[in-house]
């Protein structure tokens, strides 16, 4: 008679325990899309075509010289400072709600964009900067030839197969 050891019931159980932490401990996100945040951080969209990558971030009340844009290798951050207006001891405050302050954005940019000729525009709140795509990321069109694989000949023709030698 053979012993066979059985593995204790609390194995499978800690195995999936490991799992569910693993599962937790990753970020599931793609690496261009993991960003940093410090701050207020301002809402970004990020929209990619053919040519460029363009990403807004929305800046409302923020003048675009208290805002900075940093593009080093595939990281991209957008940071800013403003300072709050100056309180007066007879104002009474009801409510205060803008926001004051410096914010950092940062994040990690897909490969292939060209950084030295990405421009920044800023208008109604809104910054847009646009970063070109590399020539050899780009998609090609490739053109096909009608009828040239029809209408080629073959260079020799084959002797002997069926031909009743």
């Amino acid at each position: 008679m053979t012993l066979i050891r059985r593995a204790s019931p609390w194995d499978d159980l800690f195995t999936l325990r490991r799992t569910v932490e693993r599962l937790f401990d990753e970020d599931a996100r793609p690496r261009f899309w993991r960003a940093t945040f410090t701050g207020a951080d301002p809402a970004l969209d990020i929209t990619t075509n053919k040519d460029e990558l363009v990403v807004r971030a929305s800046l409302a009340g923020w003048k675009p010289d208290d805002v900075e844009i940093t593009l080093t290798g595939n990281t991209l951050t957008i940071a800013g400072e403003t300072k709050a207006e100056e309180r007066r001891e007879e104002d009474s405050w009801i409510l205060n709600e803008i926001r004051h302050g410096s914010f950092s954005r940062t994040l990690e940019l897909p490969e292939g964009l060209v950084g030295e000729r990405a421009t920044a525009s800023f208008e109604h709140g809104v910054l847009t900067l646009r970063i070109p795509k590399a020539d050899e990321i780009k998609p090609k069109q490739i053109k096909i030839s009608a009828g040239s694989a029809a209408e080629s000949k073959p260079e020799r023709e084959l002797v002997g197969a069926g031909s009743g030698r």
